[in-house]
């Protein structure tokens, strides 16, 4: 069985020092602008699912010492970065097509920034029951992510789904890394706070078609705030 992912990537290179760069740092919601700016008009205004039906995620990472900050996009439809203020980009903006077929055994390198909600009952609060509260711990955020691992049988079909969606991969445990990140929020929305870890590894694919709608969908919440984006390639 194969499946293919088929998507664009942008990635933009910032003057983490320009106001509009900087605004996205200290804000959620400002990313989220940023990010969704590319893509006006593909669906009508106001519409509440828009991120999500034009398949946008993303992910970013800033070099303080040499104050850049990359921003990954990817989408299924084609993105317009024109209006972006030439002094704000330290680098062209790089758009690339991804062609990407997914077969049970590919073996990838992952990066992926996350932000795992498991529901339990909070212990500061248990007249609330039970809510869903974010994973901060590595190895906390470790048990929830290989709770979603997709393991294969004997004869290479993927074990039963236990009622948690799958990835439609196995990690590789000697091999994944995770590490916490500082959590970002936004004044536009009093009390967002998400909560978020780095995970770097490698995975083997069990079910081509759950791996492909992993990465074209995302991972986890935070989805609309930069977390979810899966990225794979190839060791």
């Amino acid at each position: 069985m194969t499946a293919r992912l088929i998507a664009c990537h942008s990635i933009l290179q910032l003057d983490a020092r320009h106001p509009l760069a900087a605004r996205c740092l200290l804000d959620a919601q400002d990313m989220h602008r940023l990010v969704m700016s590319g893509f006006r008009g593909w669906v009508e205004d106001g519409q509440p699912d828009a991120r999500a039906q034009m398949g946008v995620l993303s992910t970013w990472s800033v070099d303080l010492r040499n104050n850049v900050l990359v921003l990954v996009v990817q989408s299924k439809v084609n993105p317009d970065w024109s209006h972006l203020p030439g002094e704000v980009l330290t680098a062209k903006v790089e758009t690339l097509g991804v062609d990407q077929p997914l077969r049970r055994g590919d073996r990838f390198s992952v990066r992926a920034v996350l932000a795992p909600l498991t529901a339990r009952r909070d212990p500061k609060h248990p007249e609330r029951g039970t809510r869903k509260l974010p994973e901060v711990r590595p190895g906390h955020v470790r048990e929830w992510l290989m709770k979603r691992t997709q393991p294969a049988t004997e004869d290479g079909i993927p074990a039963e789904d236990n009622g948690t969606r799958h990835v439609g991969a196995v990690f590789d445990p000697t091999t994944l890394a995770i590490r916490a990140l500082p959590a970002v929020t936004s004044n536009h929305h009093a009390g967002l706070r998400i909560s978020r870890s780095e995970i770097r590894g490698h995975l083997t694919v069990t079910d081509p078609e759950a791996f492909r709608a992993t990465l074209a969908d995302g991972l986890g919440s935070g989805r609309a705030y930069s977390c979810g984006l899966v990225l794979v390639r190839r060791p």
